[in-house]
């Protein structure tokens, strides 16, 4: 099985559900750095989101699995 060490630049994050949360640009510490084009509207908009590493249920090819569904994972995004 993959560990977080595997995850790397361009992977899809998708929710349990299967729905698209974002692209990694990188890891920074404990969490996933998602690309700035995955980052919402209005407020949201135009900057860097994180998702944790405990959020990260399973590496599958170029996918990054999260344990929580999409809409329930975008509530846990941190801001930079």
């Amino acid at each position: 099985m993959a560990g977080f060490e595997d995850i790397r630049e361009h992977m899809e994050v998708i929710g349990a559900d299967g729905v698209h949360v974002g692209t990694v640009d990188k890891i920074e510490g404990d969490r996933i750095k998602l690309t700035k084009k995955d980052s919402g509207q209005g407020s949201h908009e135009g900057h860097h989101h994180f998702i944790s590493r405990g959020l990260v249920a399973d590496i599958e090819g170029d996918q990054v699995r999260l344990s929580a569904t999409a809409a329930n994972a975008v509530q846990f995004e941190e801001e930079e």
